[in-house]
């Protein structure tokens, strides 16, 4: 077992963990005996379906009925899915369960249909990020239909929902993050969505009527590293399907808010955000805070330079620990690191996430009457975030990759590219994920350098930021600062997210 300084376990910890998490205070119940699964299996509907492609079964498992879905091609794939009742929003048809992709490995996911037009709506995968904290955050916090309440005791109907315009599916990815479970270790974002893309096929083979529909993957934080790996993986298989049967998946558009894409670029811009005294925010840090800072900038750029150029653990795991000590002056502060407007109470009111509605999250989470109604496993301990998670993706040097080099072909591809940021959040500041975009090399590269930065109104005529962008609509590579936001944009404004979310899979100009 190694033991990490206080400095770097913030480096384990970023984008959702915190300093307590990262002293490794998790614990996990797992099930037993995970092939139960698959031994429960009580067969309902024989013969393959649509010339052997679909297969449609019905299984119990702890006592619940659950429809299973298999594809042929991806045999080692299954989809447990169920319908809860009267669960988060009863206005609209949700589904939830989990993708199988191995006898001791489960995914977790919850779909709601759009409350507008879900024959027609767009179809979006949202992710949280990490590496290892669920996407109930997003969910239950954010731009779900439903916000956590009470402390935890029930949820309200959140009118700003992201299904207010489009279909959406929250998924716990990869295996161990939130209900989902299993002995396998997934540690890369590609593996991850290799995952993601079996799973997006069973889902039209059970929900063909969504194939036509323009499809999405959005996410924040880590998921600025996920969701460009993701693209990868859909537009190539896309280009070379991995089978004959495989489907065409329709995507559209990649959609990041205060994402990691580019360490080398973005680490750089922390004295430009936090010790600046003519910046937004002004210096938050001392003088010697940030000296050191400087100091520490060539190190990490020099590490990550060797962690792009010859991608390994022996070059990205340094280049990691090396970046996230330029942070480390943020976990002395008393700020929020996700929002420096905000003090953080760790030890009290705040907890160890710095808002209490995330140990609100897991207590719902974990009420057994919640884990029946969803189908989440009984033996599984809710948690937001999984530091051995974390720290497995950060020794396998997943965390220094650049996935900004992964989008350029997308680009190209015609599939648009959005980066949205919160301009309070410290840990990817909005100064940083501009940057990153600055310097990518695509064929728009000096039409957006050259492009003017316009304001931002909602429909409501609030100005909610600024924002830049190539293309028609809202643009094939688009910028978008939010005002008054932190980490969490659709938390702290979310008139403003469902908005500029809405203008975004609609295609119609920001400015």
């Amino acid at each position: 077992m190694v033991h990490f300084s206080t400095t770097t376990a913030l480096a384990l910890a970023a984008f959702g963990a915190t300093s307590a998490l990262a002293r490794n205070q998790l614990t996990f119940n797992l099930p037993s005996d995970a092939s139960s699964v698959v031994d429960a299996v009580k067969h309902s509907v024989e013969g393959w379906v649509s010339e052997g492609v679909r297969k449609f079964d019905e299984i119990t498992h702890e006592g619940l009925d659950f429809e299973l879905i298999q594809h042929a091609d991806f045999p080692q794939y299954k989809i447990r899915m169920r319908e809860p009742e009267a669960l988060c929003d009863s206005s609209v048809k949700q589904y939830s369960g989990y993708l199988d992709i191995a006898n001791d490995a489960h995914i977790f996911f919850w779909f709601f249909e759009s409350r507008n037009k879900p024959s027609t709506d767009p179809l979006v995968v949202w992710l949280n990020g990490g590496p290892g904290c669920s996407s109930s955050t997003g969910l239950l916090f954010e731009l779900g239909p439903c916000s956590i309440a009470n402390e935890g005791q029930n949820t309200t109907y959140n009118k700003h929902s992201w299904n207010e315009v489009a279909n959406m599916i929250f998924i716990d990815s990869p295996v161990n993050v939130g209900y989902s479970y299993g002995g396998k270790t997934v540690n890369s974002s590609p593996d991850t969505a290799e995952d993601l893309y079996a799973f997006m096929q069973l889902f039209y083979a059970k929900f063909p009527k969504f194939q036509k529909n323009e499809f999405h993957v959005s996410g924040e934080s880590y998921a600025g590293t996920y969701i460009p790996n993701i693209g990868s993986v859909f537009h190539k298989y896309n280009q070379a399907p991995p089978s004959s049967a495989s489907v065409h998946i329709p995507l559209t558009s990649l959609f990041i808010g205060n994402g990691l894409t580019d360490a080398y670029t973005q680490f750089a811009t922390v004295p430009d955000f936090a010790c600046d005294p003519k910046g937004k925010y002004g210096q938050i840090f001392s003088d010697a805070d940030c000296q050191s800072i400087e100091g520490k900038i060539p190190t990490c750029q020099r590490l990550t330079s060797y962690c792009y150029n010859n991608p390994s653990r022996f070059t990205c795991v340094p280049a990691t620990i090396s970046c996230w000590q330029v942070a480390g002056p943020i976990q002395q502060s008393g700020l929020n690191p996700y929002d420096v407007r905000r003090k953080c109470d760790r030890e009290g009111k705040d907890g160890p996430l710095c808002y209490p509605q995330m140990q609100w999250i897991e207590t719902y989470l974990n009420k057994p009457e919640v884990k029946k109604a969803l189908g989440a496993s009984s033996d599984r301990t809710f948690e937001s975030c999984n530091m051995q998670l974390n720290q497995a993706f950060t020794f396998n040097g997943d965390v220094a990759h650049n996935t900004a080099a992964l989008l350029p072909p997308l680009l190209e591809a015609g599939i648009r590219v959005g980066i949205y940021a919160g301009e309070a959040d410290f840990m990817c500041n909005y100064i940083g994920n501009l940057a990153w975009m600055n310097v990518l090399d695509w064929s728009g590269k000096e039409d957006f350098n050259a492009a003017k930065n316009h304001s931002f109104v909602t429909k409501s005529g609030k100005k909610g930021g600024e924002t830049r962008s190539v293309g028609k609509g809202a643009g094939t590579f688009t910028y978008l600062q939010v005002y008054d936001a932190g980490h969490m944009v659709p938390y702290d404004q979310p008139e403003v997210a469902l908005d500029f979310f809405t203008k975004w899979v609609q295609n119609k100009p920001f400015a």
